[in-house]
């Protein structure tokens, strides 16, 4: 198999050469920080990351990650481009079988997070997309979503909270897939309204009512998405005769009489509330620190998300300077996507990100874009711990889903543990790891060292 994106420089030895044994943690419960950020902030450690991590610093490779436009993607952006429906644009999507659009997603998602040099922006991809959850199975989901993926999630996962939250509200898989297509003057659906004070912003104890829900409803009337038979198909636009003009009152502030401007009244309303610091910031920290954030870590990341107005790269920011986000090394499950992605990123795996390579991740729960509900695919590991013995399948096969280049790595299989992990194993751990490359790397990856981050 052979992936749309070279990462591997030609007869390079990318391990165990030239590392001074002083930068790697003596003490076998240590995880490197290097290797902890790449786990985290990143879909795991390609080859060559941790040394890279290591002599620029997390701070330096942190602000350049936080500036994706500035790596050179070119790769990564040119294998995208193999996907025709993924860059159609919307109106185009029809065109396409819906099995074709399903998997072809799937695949960019995969590909992207598997070899893209951007990687924290990757990561924020996969963060808001289970935070703005559009199942594609839905109606006409499947010929919409992916414009959302390319012009909500990926446009704004590292930009303004407000724009990501005011992109997704008026796009037309969010439309479809929360019935705002069907909220219009005098029947309001209240399907977005809520999911859009409980799920994308305030959050369930934000302190909203009923009230609030149905006045969010009454704002966000009139908006519609152009069907398969007109013109333009796909196209968002507003009409007036099926807006509520009237006077409503959200949140203690009150919108009234400003027409199609009412979603943008309601936006900065929301986006700036207290609440919604605090609801992201804790998501955030599930996200990136712990199952169960520590209060400390997520009152900073809240009161930079508030001064900064919801600056996303700001907001990462405060997350990677608490010492809690570098106290939890190993400390959370991986989900299954970060599992498989993970287990390719560290041996250097290419692939071409195939049914072979999806099926997968959907034995194991986590297929994208297909989680029935809006609240998105969870972060904690309860949902996920009846998904060991598929990946221990899965790990047995690695070798036959991806091309793995055991040439290049200069190891026994004590450093391949390391190098996957981390840190050294334990003297039960080394004992077990006999023989080549090949035969134990599956071993590991099946180990309870690496289901965790």
């Amino acid at each position: 198999m052979v992936a749309g994106c070279e990462l591997r420089p030609q007869g390079a030895r990318w391990l165990g050469a030239g590392v001074p044994e002083t930068l790697i943690p003596s003490d076998t419960e240590d995880i490197e920080p290097a290797f902890h950020l790449l786990s985290r902030a990143a879909w795991g450690p390609w080859p060559g990351d941790v040394e890279h991590v290591r002599s620029v610093g997390p701070d330096a490779w942190i602000a350049s990650q936080l500036r994706p436009d500035k790596l050179d993607d070119s790769a990564c952006l040119a294998m995208s481009r193999r996907f025709e429906s993924v860059v159609a644009p919307v109106g185009e999507a029809w065109e396409y079988r819906q099995a074709v659009l399903t998997e072809e997603l799937a695949r960019h998602t995969f590909l992207r997070a598997l070899t893209s040099k951007r990687q924290l922006q990757e990561v924020m991809v996969g963060f808001w997309s289970d935070h703005f959850n559009i199942q594609m199975a839905k109606g006409d989901c499947v010929y919409a979503k992916p414009s959302d993926d390319r012009e909500v999630i990926r446009r704004h996962a590292l930009g303004s909270f407000r724009d990501l939250l005011r992109a997704s509200a008026l796009s037309p898989a969010m439309l479809v897939y929360l019935d705002g297509v069907e909220n219009k003057r005098g029947v309001p659906n209240e399907n977005y309204a809520r999911e859009l004070l409980e799920l994308h912003t305030l959050g369930v104890d934000g302190g909203y009512s009923q009230a609030d829900v149905m006045e969010a409803a009454r704002c966000l009337t009139g908006w519609r998405v152009r069907g398969l038979e007109e013109w333009r198909r796909g196209r968002v636009e507003f009409h007036p005769d099926r807006h509520d003009d009237g006077v409503k009152m959200v949140l203690g502030s009150v919108i009234a009489g400003r027409g199609a401007a009412e979603i943008d009244d309601l936006i900065d309303v929301v986006a700036a509330h207290p609440s919604t610091a605090r609801f992201l910031a804790t998501k955030l920290c599930r996200w990136f620190i712990a199952d169960d954030p520590p209060a400390a870590a997520i009152a900073v990341v809240a009161d930079t998300f508030t001064t900064s107005e919801g600056d996303v790269p700001a907001t990462l920011r405060a997350v990677f300077s608490t010492p809690e986000f570098w106290a939890s090394a190993g400390g959370k499950l991986k989900r299954p996507f970060r599992f498989v992605v993970s287990s390719m990123r560290g041996l250097g795996g290419l692939t071409d990100g195939g049914p072979e390579v999806l099926d997968w991740l959907g034995r194991m729960g986590q297929a994208p874009f297909q989680h029935p509900t809006p609240d998105g695919y969870p972060f904690e590991a309860r949902p996920w711990l009846g998904t060991l013995l598929w990946r221990w399948s899965f790990a047995r096969q690695i070798d036959d889903l991806a091309h793995i280049p055991w040439q290049d790595f200069d190891l026994d299989a004590h450093g391949l543990f390391r190098h996957l992990v981390g840190r050294r194993g334990t003297a039960s751990e080394r004992a077990v790891l006999v023989g080549d490359l090949a035969a134990v790397a599956p071993l590991i990856l099946s180990s309870p060292a690496f289901q965790r981050h």
